[in-house]
């Protein structure tokens, strides 16, 4: 079904006049879908969910309905903010007054409304972006701190699991592997020392999980920068997006996930390596606003483990574009041939940087700006 076909089944007033498809996301098909009523005009994001990569999608809407029910009830009942008002997207239901409508082929597809006068962005602008988007991921947390996380489906087990990703590299570069991809370039031969030179770390959290020391909570799973919505008329942070993910796992998903794409200038797709690092002077602003939202949640060994949270992630995303190399590009988009592996040359180059930086950065953990404490 079409796009455009795909939205007139939502219920949304007025006459569909326009459907383009926008974000870059690695996963779903997004697009910006427009209606006009009477001189109103009423703008909704239309989704078809990638159905090999989410095998229950009526799970992702159970979710997301418990969730932003909860946020927005939370909302409700705290004390007016005089300089932000938070927003969350709500579920835009089918005609036939469901979550989300199923077509022909088979397609999942769903809508949701727009946090009005707002943008996100690629990359962090400046510092002052930093601290928001650190302040936004904190007040997430927050908000969701007391949803227990046994309530959520878990739509993507193993998410964020790095031994998971580990294991399923390892049964491919074991298994008949391309040859045109293993000897494309010596950056593959590169890239495969640089993964055995860290398998040791790769148990961290989980191990910390498994102890006792780190507890299962709800998190959002992906919120890496662009998916952050900042005010366009205050800069300030004032929701969150993509709850696609949403589901139970460490806050330390999150954390680290929000700070390897933030602090990274460069972006994700740098075809310049040297223009890749960690800018610690941004971990240090992004810090500072998410405790000053969520440092009441966090426990002592929380914040231990924090900095391995940041390398992790990094690693893991590296890790998980460079198997999805190996394997043929079966699950990220991919726009030219050889992207998934260019994507892993980055993260692998930003965790360097972060390893080079530990001190720093652990330091920007442990003392941040004197309001965040």
């Amino acid at each position: 079904m079409q796009p455009s076909q795909a939205a007139r089944e939502f219920d949304v007033p007025g006459r569909l006049v326009h459907v383009n498809s926008v974000g870059q996301g690695n996963v779903n098909d997004t697009y910006l879908a427009v209606f006009r009523a009477g001189g109103a005009v009423e703008r909704i994001i239309l989704q078809r969910i990638n159905g090999k990569v989410f095998e229950h999608p009526d799970w992702i809407m159970a979710n997301m309905r418990l969730l932003t029910d909860h946020c927005w009830q939370k909302l409700v009942s705290e004390p007016d903010d005089d300089t932000r008002e938070w927003g969350i997207p709500k579920i835009v239901p089918s005609r036939k007054g469901e979550d989300f409508f199923i077509d022909e082929q088979g397609h999942f597809w769903r809508a949701m409304t727009i946090i009005d006068a707002a943008s996100s962005y690629a990359r962090v602008r400046h510092a002052e972006h930093a601290f928001e988007v650190g302040i936004t991921l904190g007040c997430f947390h927050r908000l969701v701190s007391d949803l227990p996380s046994d309530k959520l489906h878990d739509t993507l087990p193993g998410f964020h699991v790095a031994p998971r990703y580990l294991d399923k590299y390892d049964r491919t570069i074991n298994g008949p592997v391309d040859p045109a991809r293993l000897n494309s370039t010596p950056d593959v031969k590169r890239l495969i020392r640089f993964i055995e030179k860290r398998r040791d770390g790769v148990d961290v959290l989980e191990k910390a999980l498994t102890a006792g020391e780190l507890t299962t909570r709800t998190i959002h799973g992906d919120p890496k920068v662009d998916n952050i919505m900042i005010d366009e008329f205050t800069g300030y942070g004032i929701g969150i997006i993509d709850l696609d993910t949403a589901k139970p796992g460490l806050l330390h998903y999150d954390f680290g996930d929000a700070l390897r794409s933030a602090c990274n200038p460069a972006g994700e797709d740098e075809l310049d390596l040297a223009d890749v690092f960690f800018d610690v002077d941004l971990c240090r602003s992004i810090v500072s606003g998410y405790l000053a939202q969520a440092k009441d949640i966090l426990t002592e060994a929380d914040r231990y483990y924090l900095f391995d949270a940041i390398r992790l992630l990094a690693f893991e995303l590296g890790l998980r574009f460079f198997q999805d190399y190996l394997a043929g590009d079966t699950y990220f988009k991919v726009r030219f041939e050889g992207h998934n592996l260019n994507r892993a040359r980055v993260q692998f180059k930003l965790c360097e940087s972060i390893e080079a930086n530990e001190k720093a950065i652990r330091a920007a953990l442990t003392h941040p700006a004197p309001d965040a404490t």
